[in-house]
């Protein structure tokens, strides 16, 4: 980034210094012209204050500027002291002979090469841009065109002029002023773009102090009054020069970003122009019968051959320039056309003025064809209004969020291809007007897009049926949800669907499903979504209220109450099989604001009523259902923190062995206590926790806090097992074994004394992975127990595989025992099984003694119930662990209060 310091009018004293060069300017030429005889004292005054105030000017810009920027006019402000030094000599020495000068002249002459060196020091580092051999030649010209032409000015002016003052003026003022110019013309050409307005500044300041030379020159030895005039303003111009120069320069950049390319065209221009200028005037003075001398004949001729030689090398420049941009436009064209995009150039009404690229194959027009043609001509009316946003993009240099964008162009067949702008820029036009145009690249995208819709469509769309699916129902929900009409979503459930899948085939269950499919199709209204869920559910979302949707749903039950007869094995028609099919249909509204995922739980727990009332019906979603979503709603949204605030607590209920007549273990069962909703049970927030993804934090929770207090009665001495219950779920995730150990290693409970309890689906649906896991806990010394045995559907010969160790039989068999003799019969094959396998057996749900007296029959050694103990908190045990257990098992009163 460049330096920045204060702005140019913090150069302090610049304003007022420019006025008192005026003032000055005028004081010198009215005391000249009107031939004071305080002139030759207050003139030379004048000429030191102005120089002085122009040099305090110059140090103090140079303040403002970082060292390396500073120098040219540390150097100058030198430089100007020493004129004024000058100027001040020359007061002094009012009224003498000036004629062969005086020690005036020493500091004034020491100011030029001080001068040179200050515009020198404006040029870039070395080691960073130099000027080139060109720029030198220029300057070089300019410096001997100076000379030239002083000595022709000088020659004819003081012909009568004989001694060394001749010498001196005729060829030394010359040479100086030449210098000054030269050196002013290089600085110019090779210094950078950020500083040239203060190089011209120096040029200007050059030109005048060579003028100041060669009239100081012509003033002193002829005694012109003219000529002294013009020397004095010539000075007081020089310093002016300086004091904006000063002013204008920013400082050196240091980014390329800011360092603009040196152009030596305009020093070709300025030498060549100075060089002609002086060669014309020797030819006229030729045509006017003077005659050349022979050191101008010699500067003329050098003049002549340096400028040839400069014409040479510029057109050695342009040829190359030639060369290089032909090869840059073969690039160029080169990369433009390999790619598969089309440029167009627009001009400043729009039109077409240039394009490049697969013009025909991209655009279906010719690049004939589209010249001079008005591409908003070409958009379809939709997307005209579209090139005027890109344009007004780009103008404001913020395309971000408008490019790419896709139009639709219309092609010579008659045809609409879409067409993506990806990029845009703005030009300069060519041409004496300029103006500004646009830049745009376009890529057919037509067939893209058609891939894209029918993979969208794919992506939305039910493949058996050809409705939407349910992203595209969630998509129309969340359409109907931010808007502000009423909407009711209407979940369908086929009745007897799994027996034409189960009796006829899943090719007649496929057709039945495409039936239906037309049937909600056909009974739904435009502008209604129907979609397929999955498996047999389908489901309507209608845009309108509660009661004209209960309506279409009642319709929909009829329509779908029916007889279906798959087709006969040989294809000719119906078979002779009936099977009956119906459906049963949840409603609810769709809340405006309300969340899409939230409307479908809502739908399918009204659908779920209407299956348990009986099927065939439909149920709508009132204030009970509404207040049992917006409970769970709320049970999902603050379970996490519960489990993290320690919100949960463990109560732990007896487990007794009959034979040893004491407790043999402690089933440990989590609770939850709301800070709002109060005591919410188990069987209700684990199901949330199933559903939400929360059950793996939940049961990790419960191992530390279950082992954490089994920990103080194993150090008491009690010879006790931790029953800790684990959904099938945690074990699929892979992490059991390992939040196991962990729990394990923080309370510091031997593995032998946990047995984790595993529901039966296990038996069912056990994967590679679940045995694996369950044999690693195993392994680890843990006992396994299955938990809830017969109440679902059993695999005896997977039990057998499975490291099982104890089964625990599902409270409802002990529940009839007393009155059911086949009950009593399944509990007595469930413990000669278990005892068959080698696997205890614990009878769960114990609560009468005659259940108690009938397992105690059947030989069920363990006993779990509130007849012989409820849970309770860790706090209790002690009471409960240090009583008897005989009375219990007697049946005549149980172990706790709780």
């Amino acid at each position: 980034m460049p330096w920045t310091g204060p702005p140019r009018s913090g150069v302090l004293g610049a304003p007022p210094v420019l006025v008192l060069l005026g003032l000055l300017a005028a004081a010198t030429a009215v005391l000249e012209l009107t031939r004071s005889p305080l002139a030759p004292a207050l003139v030379p005054a004048c000429l030191a204050l102005g120089s002085g105030a122009a040099a305090v000017v110059a140090q103090r810009g140079a303040s403002r500027l970082p060292a390396r920027s500073a120098r040219p006019w540390r150097a100058l402000a030198v430089a100007l002291g020493l004129l004024a030094v000058g100027q001040v000599l020359a007061t002094v020495r009012a009224g003498a002979d000036l004629e062969f000068g005086g020690a005036e002249d020493v500091p004034m002459l020491l100011a030029v090469p001080v001068a040179v060196l200050a515009a020198l020091r404006l040029l870039p580092p070395r080691s960073r841009r130099w000027p080139g051999s060109r720029t030198v030649l220029d300057g070089l010209i300019a410096t001997l065109a100076v000379a030239v032409l002083g000595h022709v000015l000088l020659a004819a002016l003081l012909t009568g002029v004989d001694g060394a003052a001749d010498g001196l003026i005729a060829v030394g003022y010359p040479v100086v002023g030449a210098v000054l110019v030269g050196v002013g013309l290089v600085t110019v050409t090779g210094v950078r773009g950020a500083r040239r307005g203060a190089a011209v500044g120096l040029l200007v300041a050059s030109v005048a102090m060579a003028v100041v030379a060669i009239g100081g020159a012509l003033g002193r030895t002829l005694g012109s009054t003219a000529a002294t005039v013009v020397t004095e303003q010539a000075w007081l111009a020089m310093l002016a020069a300086i004091v904006l120069a000063v002013r204008a320069d920013p400082g050196e950049p240091t980014t390329p970003e800011l360092d603009r390319p040196i152009v030596p065209l305009r020093g070709l221009v300025l030498a060549s122009g100075i060089a002609s200028s002086v060669l014309l005037l020797l030819l006229a003075g030729v045509l006017a019968g003077r005659g050349i001398d022979p050191v101008e004949a010699g500067g003329g001729a050098a003049l002549v051959a340096l400028t040839s030689v400069r014409t040479v090398l510029w057109a050695g420049d342009g040829y190359r320039l030639t060369r290089r941009l032909l090869r840059t436009e073969g690039h160029f064209r080169a990369l433009v056309h390999s790619g598969d995009a089309v440029t167009v150039v627009l001009d400043g009404t729009g039109r077409i003025g240039w394009t490049s690229g697969a013009v025909e194959a991209q655009l279906g027009w010719s690049d004939g064809d589209l010249a001079g043609r008005s591409l908003v001509a070409l958009l379809h009316a939709d997307d005209r209004p579209l090139l005027a946003t890109v344009a007004q993009a780009v103008r404001n240099g913020a395309t971000v969020g408008v490019l790419p964008a896709t139009v639709r162009l219309g092609t010579r067949a008659g045809a609409w291809g879409e067409v993506e702008l990806s990029g845009a820029a703005r030009t300069a036009l060519p041409g004496a007007d300029g103006g500004e145009g646009l830049i745009l690249h376009l890529r057919d995208v037509t067939d893209r897009r058609s891939s894209q819709r029918e993979l969208e469509r794919m992506a939305y769309t039910d493949f058996l049926t050809g409705l939407p699916n349910r992203a595209r129902l969630t998509a129309a929900l969340g359409e109907v949800s931010a808007g502000t009409g009423p909407g009711c979503l209407l979940l369908i459930d086929l009745d007897g669907f799994k027996a034409v899948n189960d009796v006829a085939g899943h090719d007649a269950g496929d057709r039945l499903l495409c039936e239906v499919a037309e049937t909600l199709r056909a009974a739904a209204r435009e502008g209604d979504v129907v979609a397929r869920l999955g498996g047999d559910e389908f489901a309507v979302l209608v845009r309108a209220g509660r009661d004209e949707a209960t309506v279409l749903a009642e319709r929909l039950v009829v329509l779908l109450d029916r007889e279906h007869r798959p087709p006969a094995p040989d294809g000719s028609g119906p078979g002779g099989l009936a099977l009956p099919v119906s459906g049963s249909v949840g409603v609810a509204e769709v809340r405006v604001g309300g969340d899409p995922a939230e409307a479908l739980r809502r739908a399918d727990l009204a659908l779920r009523t209407a299956k348990a009332a009986g099927k065939k019906c439909v149920r709508t979603t009132g204030e009970a259902l509404d207040r049992v979503v917006d409970r769970r709603a709320r049970l999902a949204r603050d379970l996490p923190d519960a489990i993290a605030d320690g919100a949960l607590s463990v109560v732990l209920q007896p487990v007794v062995g009959v034979e040893e007549g004491r407790v043999l273990g402690l089933e440990a069962l989590v609770r939850w206590r709301h800070r709002e909703l109060g005591d919410v049970p188990p069987e209700e927030f684990v199901g949330v926790a199933e559903d939400e993804g929360l059950i793996v934090p939940l049961e990790r929770w419960v191992l530390g806090a279950a082992t954490a207090a089994l920990a103080p009665l194993l150090a008491q001495g009690h010879d006790l097992k931790l029953g800790v219950n684990v959904s099938v779920r945690h074990l699929q995730a892979g992490c059991l074994a390992a939040d196991v150990e962990r729990a394990l290693a923080a309370s510091g409970v031997p593995a032998s004394r946990l047995m984790l309890e595993i529901t039966e689906s296990v038996l069912v649906d056990a994967e590679d992975r679940v045995e694996r896991e369950l044999a690693a806990l195993r392994e680890a010394g843990c006992v396994i127990s299955i938990d809830d045995f017969g109440k679902g559907h059993s695999t005896l010969a997977r039990l057998s595989r499975l490291p099982v160790d104890v089964l625990k039989m599902d409270r409802d068999f002990v529940a009839h025992i007393e009155d059911d003799p086949r009950t009593a019969a399944v509990v007595a094959s469930v413990v000669e099984l278990g005892r068959t396998l080698g696997m205890d057996v614990v009878a769960e749900g114990v609560e009468t003694p005659g259940q108690l007296a009938a397992l105690r029959r059947l030989g069920c050694r363990f006993l779990q119930g509130y007849l012989l103990g409820r849970p309770m908190p860790v706090a209790d045990l002690a009471a409960v662990l240090a009583e008897p257990v005989a009375v219990a098992l007697d049946g005549t009163r149980t172990l706790s209060h709780v």
